[in-house]
């Protein structure tokens, strides 16, 4: 065991006096994982190694996830249910997935598929065979010149297809709120739709074609011209029945007619019937099928869209109106001026926004009954934006319009900037809102729709009915298309409140349904929490249909039982899952996933959300748990050492939960008073620390890489892996043992040489000047010199400390550095520019929390400008380029993100070369100052998909403002 391993019960929570084992926890019976012999059958049929059992360090060692903390993050989702699987399976391609499905079937078990973990209603959820469809599963092909079609892979993000589309001039049709972390493989399964899509832009409508495994372990895939032949060939029982169906269901008018008209609104509760009208062979009614079957009758391997034009002329208007019945009577006005998005926000809505990031602080104060439409029109060229403006002028002229707190402007307009941040507070409405509801109470999210000539009228009825059952709920929804979203929150460990959820759920299902003919799932699919409503909606006839077509191709029930169709009428109040509470930081996180794209560990070990997840399942159990003893076995690595510490998910996030600061404050509880003691005499004494450093990089120049990568790993096994830094043989050699010199009398700005940049120097093979030799020569050359101080040796951004949650050596490098950055810019009066990113990100905003009441204060009044920010903006309108390379790749970095750089840095670049290319996948590297030498495999894992686009072509230069 290595000298300073941590013990795993320093992270032990301590729950609040008083604290009961909540009703939902992981019984003790599971806390050995997934239990033989499913485990050893699986590793088997899918010739996992076993490498991933024995050491649980190795989350993403095998195929076959078995853990209890593997299964507890697999557990909980967007949706308010939580249910344990029996293992998780990884699958890497078709043959995985085939051969899982086979298993399921000889063995009487049943699987779900999973993906982004987005869904909202329990969709993705299973109590046995659970298949991630994510990890694997990523890539788009645009076909064509046009990019008239593009080929896509389940696990692929709507952010990521689109941003491959966009140098088209196309994007894809469906675009929900949560493009940022929702696969398209669910998109389609859920038939979502978002914003503009509607009925005539959503998946149903513009997937082409799509490959299908069905629940047999045939492929389907139903763009091939010999689709049908092969169907025929290897199921013709299949396509027998569904040929059968058509003609049972054409030759009934009176359903024909009721299935039209069903789906002139927007509707995803139960199977596309409509399918067998719009489908004359049984491959192309299984593509329609496919569409909004979540996961109930396939899977979904491949899917071809037909993509839209991507229309760049925006104008967009936020109004704000007296009720929300005003807001709704005016969507039908601007709908016939043409707008394609018409966004309805009420007064609860928009005061929880206050909580994203640019909303004004002001919109807290706007009274509850006010509500708001967010309204954009968007045109292929500047004369049809212009006409779109002018009818939106005359629309506005007859609107009863409010101002009630002062940044209320109920204009349109084209800034791009405030058009994100009004789109950026109508996207949060899930997050927002949950995140502010009642500490320990579980989000619902309901989705329905009307006739949009009756969505005023559907609004106060659902406002009396909320108010009638005690809900105080939120309001939102795609307006121009009749389409409401509205959260309840209540407490699942409560029955009162369960039974109240349960009064409410009966009303207004009824409500929607006998008063308006409405949807009662217009986008987020049945899932679990509407089946036993679905009859109430369609009528006995039609579902009966949908159980038929169950039993036709999915016969044994391996697929997602109780998702879509289930007879239990209270299916949708089992399963509800507890919100313990957990720290403060993340108390209000609703599970949504948003933030899991950007995480660089999520390919490795856990997620932000799935921290968050395993620790309230800790807080669920009693305090004396053979569970919890298995959670933190696991916590250590898979949660704290892994966590890059970037908080890039802070920024994903749309309340601001920074999962990495829960983690760097989980290092500091691991840490012994001597080892906090230890780190602050390393940071009193680093000027020495420095040099050491910087001469024990000179020394390594001179022996093998093989030789050093022995040693340190023979320290990190004594030591501590995580406190000792693995050797890598990129590491670049020693920087100069001084500085240029500089003179203080002229300069334009102090230049603060970060110490990384201090301690090595440039790799090898280059031939040029130093970082800060380049630095000074240009900006002299610029006429703006720059001064390096002479003691900026021993100062330090205080990074090193607070990365580690060294509290006691980050405050005391925080203070010295901000105490000398005072004297340095005599008091503020010039500016100090920092060579990495990082450190400017650490001295502008990381170093404020362990500041004095008297540094604070000096700090407020100094100014930190990252290099390239001023090399920007202060170098380049003062100097000629004069000649250009003919390619660049760009990595633009997480801190860069946190500073809002990265438009200079492509600034910068393209001054410098022709073309400039920043990878579509381009994220977090994790190497986090020296997280990716402590974890190797954390920067091997989260820049896999960045390096192989990036070593897909040749670039005469890579850009970036770190080495890592």
């Amino acid at each position: 065991m290595p000298l300073l391993e941590p013990r795993p019960e320093a992270l032990r929570p301590h729950p609040e006096p008083g604290h009961s084992p909540a009703f939902d926890r992981v019984g003790e019976e599971r806390a050995q994982g997934t239990p033989e012999p499913l485990l050893g059958d699986l590793r088997r049929l899918l010739g996992d190694d076993g490498e991933n059992a024995e050491n649980t360090k190795n989350t993403a060692g095998g195929k076959v996830l078995w853990k209890i903390s593997d299964l507890v993050r697999y557990a909980s989702d967007a949706s308010p249910y939580r249910f344990l699987p029996q293992v998780v399976v990884l699958a890497e391609d078709i043959d995985d997935v085939s051969a899982v499905l086979s298993y399921a079937r000889g063995q009487g078990r049943n699987v779900v598929f999973r993906a982004a973990g987005t869904s909202l209603n329990g969709q993705a959820q299973g109590e046995d065979i659970l298949v991630d469809v994510r990890r694997h599963w990523a890539g788009v092909e645009v076909l064509g010149e046009d990019g008239a079609r593009a080929r896509v892979r389940p696990g692929t993000t709507v952010v990521r297809a689109n941003a491959a589309l966009a140098p088209y001039g196309r994007l894809l049709g469906p675009d929900p709120a949560s493009a940022i972390a929702c696969t398209l493989g669910g998109v389609v399964a859920n038939n979502a739709s978002g914003m503009t899509a509607g009925t005539s832009r959503n998946s149903y409508r513009t997937v082409a074609s799509l490959t299908l495994v069905l629940p047999s372990g045939t492929v389907v895939d139903t763009g091939d011209p010999a689709a049908d032949e092969e169907l025929a060939h290897a199921e013709p029982a299949l396509c027998e029945g569904l040929m059968a169906l058509k003609a049972e269901i054409e030759s009934d008018a009176e359903l024909v007619a009721r299935i039209r008209a069903k789906y002139a609104l927007k509707n995803t509760n139960g199977y596309r019937l409509d399918a067998f009208l719009d489908g004359d062979t049984p491959a192309r009614i299984l593509r329609g099928l496919a569409v909004g079957s979540q996961g109930t009758l396939g899977f979904i391997s491949e899917i071809v869209f037909d993509t839209l034009p991507l229309h760049r002329y925006h104008s967009t208007g936020l109004l704000f109106f007296p009720t929300l019945s005003a807001a709704a009577a005016a969507v039908p006005l601007f709908s016939e001026a043409g707008a394609p998005a018409v966004e309805l926000m009420d007064g609860n809505t928009l005061r929880a926004s206050v909580s994203v990031a640019g909303v004004p602080a002001d919109w807290a104060e706007l009274p509850k009954e006010t509500a708001a439409l967010l309204v954009e029109f968007r045109a292929p060229d500047e004369a049809a934006r212009e006409a779109d403006e002018a009818k939106a002028r005359e629309v506005v002229a007859g609107l009863d319009l409010v101002a009630p707190v002062a940044s209320v402007t109920n204009a349109f307009t084209r800034d791009a900037r405030t058009s994100a941040g009004y789109w950026k507070a109508r996207k949060a409405f899930v997050t927002a809102v949950g995140g502010s509801r009642p500490p320990g109470t579980t989000l619902i999210t309901e989705d329905f729709a009307v006739p949009p000539a009756r969505l005023a009228e559907a609004c106060e009825a659902l406002l009396e009915l909320q108010e009638r059952h005690g809900f105080d709920a939120a309001v939102a929804g795609h307006a121009a298309h009749g389409n409401l979203h509205f959260l309840l929150a209540f407490d699942a460990a409560e029955e009162e409140d369960v039974r109240r959820y349960a009064a409410f759920m009966d009303d207004f299902c009824r409500l929607t349904v006998e008063r308006f003919d409405g949807s009662l799932k217009a986008e987020h699919a049945t899932g679990r929490n509407i089946a036993p409503f679905l009859e109430l909606e369609w009528g006995e006839r039609a579902t009966e249909l949908m159980w038929r077509i169950k039993r036709l191709v999915d016969p044994e029930g391996v697929l997602a039982p109780r998702v879509v169709l289930d007879r239990d009428p209270e299916a949708h109040l089992r399963g509800l899952k507890s919100i313990p509470r957990v720290e403060a930081v993340a108390d209000p996180c609703i599970e949504c996933g948003f933030c899991e794209p950007t995480c660089p560990s999520g390919d490795l070990t856990t997620t932000p959300r799935q921290r968050i997840v395993l620790r309230r399942e800790m807080l669920r159990q009693p305090a004396s748990s053979r569970v919890n003893d298995s959670l933190l076995d696991s916590y250590g690595y898979d949660a704290v050492d892994t966590c890059a510490g970037d908080s890039t998910c802070k920024l994903a996030c749309p309340v601001g939960i920074d999962t990495g600061a829960m983690m760097k404050a989980f290092r500091h509880e691991r840490h012994s008073g001597r080892e906090e003691r230890t780190a602050a005499r390393t940071a009193r004494h680093f000027a020495l620390v420095e040099k050491s450093a910087r001469l024990a990089v000179a020394a390594a120049e001179r022996i093998s890489d093989r030789l050093l990568e022995s040693v340190t790993g023979a320290a990190r096994k004594a030591v501590r892996p995580d406190l000792v830094p693995e050797w890598l043989p990129q590491i670049p050699g020693a920087a100069a043992r001084r500085l240029p010199a500089t003179d203080r009398t002229s300069a334009a700005a102090v230049y603060y040489p970060a110490c990384v940049n201090r301690i090595f120097g440039e790799p090898e093979g280059y031939a040029g000047p130093s970082l800060p030799e380049a630095m000074v020569v240009v900006s002299a050359r610029a006429g703006r010199p720059v001064w390096i101080p002479e003691d900026v040796q021993g100062t330090c951004c205080a990074t090193i400390w607070h990365s580690k949650g060294y509290d006691s050596g980050n405050a005391l490098m925080a203070n010295r550095t901000v105490e000398a950055a005072w004297r340095w810019t005599d008091g503020g009066e010039l500016p100090l520019v920092v060579d990495a990113s990082s450190c400017t990100l650490g001295l502008t905003h990381e170093v404020v929390p362990y500041l004095t009441a008297a540094n604070r204060k000096l700090h407020e009044r100094l100014t930190f400008v990252d290099s390239l920010v001023w090399a920007a903006d202060e170098l380049l309108p003062r100097l000629t380029v004069e000649r250009r390379l003919g390619s660049a790749v760009l990595h633009p970095t997480c801190s860069m993100e946190h500073l809002g750089d990265t438009d200079q840095l492509r600034r910068v670049a393209e001054a410098c070369a022709e073309e400039v290319v920043v990878p579509l996948d381009a994220g977090c590297c994790a190497f986090a100052g020296d997280r990716g030498m402590l974890h190797k495999e954390l920067t091997a894992s989260a820049t896999a998909r960045e390096a192989a686009e990036v070593t897909a072509r040749h670039f005469d230069a890579h850009l970036s403002v770190r080495r890592e």
